[in-house]
């Protein structure tokens, strides 16, 4: 099953990103999509970027080496996360429709084992769809891992082939 998420505007804060629907973390697949948009803030404010991934991973926050990897996976390509917005291809430079709309299909490759939920996002520059696993804790689905940032085409304006 596809669940669909409209964002009329992006979260800059953790009080924008906590004010949305999403922000129950009552459905994994919602978490899903908050956590593609909150690595979308990581080129403008590492930090409110890394507050709100903090408060999606729940009692686990980011450690030196997952804020590293950030560093890491989107310094000089902060235009991935975008990629899972529709509308955000190579050709337009990553650039989504306003309003930011995002698809979560459900992994239905790998069973709900009763506190690991898998979910999939694809992007428009990779040929294949990413994976996010999600843990329940009590009534809430927190991040437990992503794997959004491996890399995907350049953008147009960075292609010398284009």
């Amino acid at each position: 099953m596809t669940k669909t998420y409209t964002f009329s505007a992006l979260p800059k804060t953790l009080e924008d990103l906590k004010a949305l629907p999403e922000a129950a973390l009552s459905d994994p697949c919602a978490t899903a999509a908050l956590t593609a948009a909150a690595l979308c803030r990581w080129g403008e404010d590492k930090d409110a970027c890394h507050e709100m991934l903090n408060f999606l991973r729940g009692p686990r926050p980011l450690s030196p080496f997952e804020i590293q990897f950030l560093r890491d996976r989107l310094g000089g390509k902060t235009y991935k996360p975008f990629s899972f917005f529709a509308g955000a291809i190579p050709g337009n430079d990553y650039t989504p429709d306003v309003p930011y709309v995002i698809s979560v299909k459900e992994n239905d490759g790998i069973p709900f084992d009763g506190t690991y939920f898998h979910v999939l996002l694809s992007s428009g520059g990779a040929d294949n769809p990413r994976p996010v696993t999600l843990r329940k804790k009590g009534d809430q689905w927190m991040l437990w891992e992503q794997l959004l940032l491996a890399d995907i085409r350049v953008p147009k304006s960075e292609d010398p082939w284009a």
